[in-house]
Order: C-alpha cells, then sequence, then structure tokens
C-alpha cells in the first residue's frame, strides 16, 4: 500500500482509493460491493485507504451492482380511524410501545449504513403505496406491525413475492416470517403473581379479541388462574388504548364489586384501569392488585406498574435481521422467532 495521500481538488474518487492501496479499481469495488472472492489482506488495504482518504461510496451506483438499496420500509399498518377517536398517526405515535420497536430497528440497521423509512399503512389506498413503494425498488423490504387481527397487508406483500418480516403471528397462516413472543408464559407470569400476592377474586381487561395476542393472552391467563383452582376469570374486552382500559376497569367494578386483582393485557390499558381505580376510591395493590403487559409505559403508571416485560428492542432487531437474510437471499425460507417474556415487579402488585 503506497503511504502518499492522493493531491486532489474534489471530493476522493474510487481512483485515489485504488492508487493508495496499490490495487485496481475494479478491486475497491468489489471490496466495497461486498464480493468476497477478495482476499483478507487485500480487502483490509482498501478499507485503509477508504478511511484515509475520505472516501464515499456512491450508494446509487452501488446499488446497480448490489441491487440493494440500503434502506427498508417500517410500517404500521392499521384499520384507519377509529370511530370518533383520535387519528391513526396519533394513536400511533402516543404509544410508546411502537417508540421501542422503531429503536430496536434503528440500533440494528443504522451501524450496516442502513435506514429505515417509516410508512403508515391505515387504509386500502396507503396499503396499495406500500407495495408500490417496494416494488419500484425503493426499499429492500418492509418490517410490518399490525394492529389489527384482519389487516391485509401481510398478504398482499406475500402475494406480491416482496420480502417482509411482520410482529407477531399473523391471525390468518399465510407464508410469511414473523418475530413473537410467548403471550401465554407471559400471561402465566402475571396469574402466579396475583395468586401468590393472596388474589381470591381475579379479572382481566383483554386486548381485540380478533388480535392473536390478545386471544393468547386472555386464554394463557384464563388457562393459568384455572390451573390455580380458580376456573372463573371475569373478562372484558378492551382495544389496547388507555380509554378503553378505564372504561373496562368501571365496568369490572360494577359487575364485580368485590373483586381484588386484576390481569390488564397492555400497559396503555393498565394506566387508564389505574385512573378508573383512583376516581372510584380504590387502592392499588391494597384494595385491588394490577398487571399489565408490554413494560412500555409502566413506569409513567401510579403506582409504578408490575408488568410482564416484552423483550421489544431485542424482537425488533431480530425482525431486521431476518429481513435482510431474506433480502440478501431469494432462496430464503420463512421462519418464525418466538422470545420469552419476563415479569418486573413494581408497586402496583
Amino acid at each position: 500500500m503506497s503511504t502518499d495521500l492522493p493531491h486532489t481538488s474534489g471530493a476522493p474518487t474510487l481512483e485515489d482509493v485504488a492508487r493508495l492501496a496499490g490495487v485496481s479499481r475494479a478491486t475497491v469495488s468489489r471490496v466495497i460491493n461486498g464480493i468476497r472472492n477478495v482476499a483478507p489482506d487485500i480487502q483490509e488495504a482498501v478499507h485503509r485507504a477508504i478511511a484515509a482518504t475520505g472516501y464515499v461510496p456512491n450508494r446509487a451506483a452501488r446499488s446497480l451492482v448490489t441491487r440493494r438499496t440500503g434502506a427498508v420500509a417500517l410500517v404500521v399498518s392499521g384499520a384507519g380511524d377509529a370511530e370518533g377517536g383520535e387519528p391513526f398517526e396519533s394513536r400511533v405515535f402516543a404509544d410508546p410501545f411502537f417508540g421501542r420497536v422503531a429503536g430496536g430497528v434503528v440500533g440494528y440497521l443504522r451501524p450496516r449504513g442502513i435506514h429505515p423509512v417509516l410508512m403508515l399503512a391505515d387504509s386500502a389506498q396507503t396499503r396499495d403505496d406500500v407495495v408500490s413503494f417496494l416494488r419500484q425498488g425503493s426499499a429492500d423490504g418492509a418490517l410490518v406491525v399490525s394492529t389489527h387481527g384482519e389487516d391485509p397487508l401481510p398478504k398482499l406483500l406475500v402475494d406480491a413475492g416482496l420480502p417482509a418480516v411482520l410482529w407477531a403471528r399473523p391471525a390468518r397462516p399465510i407464508p410469511i416470517s414473523y418475530v413473537d413472543l410467548a403471550h401465554r408464559a407471559g400471561a402465566a407470569l402475571a396469574a402466579d403473581r396475583l395468586v401468590a400476592r393472596g388474589c381470591r377474586r381475579v379479572a382481566t381487561i383483554s386486548g381485540p379479541f380478533d388480535v392473536p395476542a390478545a386471544q393468547d393472552r386472555l386464554s394463557g391467563f384464563q388457562e393459568a388462574m384455572a390451573g390455580h383452582g380458580h376456573p372463573y376469570v371475569p373478562a372484558v374486552e378492551g382495544d389496547f388504548m388507555p380509554a378503553s382500559g378505564e372504561a373496562g376497569m368501571h365496568r369490572l367494578i360494577k359487575e364485580h364489586p368485590d373483586i381484588d386483582g386484576v390481569f390488564v393485557a397492555n400497559d396503555l390499558m393498565a394506566q387508564g384501569a389505574l385512573l378508573a381505580l383512583r376516581d372510584l376510591g380504590r387502592r392499588v395493590p391494597e384494595d385491588i392488585a394490577v398487571i399489565g403487559f408490554d413494560d412500555s409505559a409502566a413506569v409513567t403508571c401510579r403506582p409504578p406498574l408490575t408488568t410482564v416485560r416484552q423483550p421489544m428492542e431485542d424482537m425488533a432487531a431480530e425482525m431486521a435481521r431476518l429481513l435482510l437474510a431474506h433480502a440478501a437471499d431469494p432462496d430464503f425460507q420463512v421462519t418464525s422467532v418466538i422470545m420469552r417474556p419476563t415479569l418486573v415487579v413494581r408497586e402496583s402488585a
């Protein structure tokens, strides 16, 4: 490798790197584009020359060779505005859950020089926009977080043959990779905790019945409580938003005024449930113990919320890893990864 830096008046070029590394321009191009038939010592020399010259590869030219864009779509797909509720985008950005997911994606992609493009798909038109964006080669694939069970976007992506990875098991079986949590096991952790505290009249506020994760949390909790000798657990349905947790808690207290423990299927609904209990003059945890799920908004609750923690950042990073593998290999086989929850004990239970 030459020790003399090239003297150029403009930005460093591929030729400058080649001259400093003592190799051909084609060899530098192969190293930059990740082509493997280059000896390790030559790769090292080229990387040193790139660092010394400050050369920045032309991403557009590189994508012509690698057929990769250096971007992936991070898609939050929902059912549009709830009737009489907040706009879809307001609900997305108000939920700490999505912040943790986005943080995990960025944390994995950024060191690899790949950037996420946030897209919201809450209507037929915006879902078509996502498919068109990917078909046009604007991103290497999609990381999809669906907010309702009947979301058609995952199947649209599969039918189009586009690389995609889904957060959580799809409601209907389709050949798409996904990363999920052992939700039933997490709900069982909540049941065990309430029973260990001495709770004897337990109820639950579930998520939407059409969402697989909500179904699993409900059935997992009920089965675990049955294993503890409690064959009947009153349940009301929420929509994963605080107002539904507040309404659900009021309904439970009205119909079952003697309950002393509640499992709430996510932290946002648990926030609303705690507000309702405060309004009703019920002390937490002295009168009613409350456990949430996610560990997304738990520390902001009053009292701080005991909750089942999803390792969201790890799950999001695993989604990104699978997507990059899929984009790099046309023969990639769809797969699933199921992670384990943990119980985080705070003051509410």
